[in-house]
């Protein structure tokens, strides 16, 4: 059976923590951590694990932790709790050697810790949420890559994601809200709903309300919706998001911007809630919480989140992100 491959996120947070927790809890269904041996001996052996060298294929082992060692972090640059660049760089290390593992042979996906962005940007890297990274790794245009998230029985992409509004409002056009779309209904199909229905979220409130709050939803949602139904996907025309939401009888929702897909499943989720990069031929997920430096080497951190992501590949969910 091939296994998952879990990054540790941001070596100075709560990602090593949780990950070692997270395989101690899934015994034969363990993922392969990949991070920094050096940080992770001390995790594994607080919960009577023991590291091994991963190797694609082999099974998981009682008793035994799985690790790639990215040797991306110094043993003198691990600061617990602490944001620096050098866990930021080591972050986005992990993240690379995972995909490359995952596009070859014997790993089905990958999940990712919890990163901080602000360490990322410390390192000088140019990071706007994975969803960008992986179609970098993976050699396919971003705006055919998409994050989904998930929590609450809530399934949202995002149209555009980790930019200003305003930037936003300039990105959106009929060929990306379509591109989402259609990578959404794929996604949700393979997850086994042989028939999904989709919701729009309308750009404005109240979907512009017929061109008084504005004409982006006639002028390029609508069309977009036409597209997507005109190719046989079942998708509203742009509605308000409250509407929607409250409505709750779709499978799948198209967002327009970041919060109107965050917050609904932040709120309703909270921590257990995960993230899904959908599109890019690897599947990919990661935890919908941050690195919580505040108790980082504490041994207080939950991995629910983690494995909730974890267990969203089963041998037929791992297709369905690709």
């Amino acid at each position: 059976m091939t296994r998952t491959l879990l990054t540790t996120g941001d070596p100075n947070g709560i990602g090593p923590e949780i990950a070692v927790k997270a395989a101690a809890a899934l015994g034969a269904a363990a993922p392969v951590v990949v991070g920094d041996a050096h940080v992770l001996q001390r995790y594994a052996a607080a919960v009577g694990l023991s590291l091994r060298e991963a190797a694609p294929g082999a099974a998981a082992a009682p008793g035994v932790l799985d690790v790639v060692d990215a040797g991306a972090l110094a043993a003198s640059d691990l600061a617990l709790g602490e944001v620096t660049a050098a866990a930021g760089a080591a972050t986005i290390a992990y993240a690379r050697t995972a995909v490359q593992l995952a596009q070859g042979e014997g790993y089905r996906a990958v999940v990712a810790g919890p990163h901080s962005e602000t360490a990322v940007h410390a390192a000088g890297i140019e990071f706007a949420g994975y969803p960008p990274l992986i179609a970098e790794l993976t050699n396919t245009p971003r705006d055919e890559v998409f994050l989904m998230l998930l929590g609450a029985g809530l399934r949202i992409v995002h149209t555009t994601l980790h930019i200003s509004l305003s930037e936003a409002l300039e990105r959106l056009d009929e060929r990306l809200i379509t591109q989402a779309g259609r990578a959404l209904h794929t996604a949700l199909q393979a997850m086994g709903i042989e028939n999904p229905k989709l919701g729009m979220f309308g750009i404005n409130p109240h979907a512009s309300e017929g061109g008084l709050f504005g004409d982006e939803d006639l002028r390029l949602a609508a069309p977009a919706a036409a597209a997507l139904r005109a190719a046989g996907i079942d998708i509203t025309d742009p509605i308000g998001a409250d509407v929607l939401l409250g409505d709750r009888v779709h499978d799948g929702y198209l967002a327009m911007y970041h919060d109107q897909g965050h917050i609904p499943v932040k709120l309703l989720a909270g921590r257990s809630s995960a993230a899904v990069t959908i599109g890019a031929g690897v599947p990919f997920s990661s935890v919908g919480h941050g690195p919580a430096f505040d108790i980082a080497g504490t041994g207080q951190a939950d991995p629910a989140a983690i494995l909730a992501a974890l267990n969203l590949f089963t041998d037929q969910k791992a297709e369905a992100v690709r």
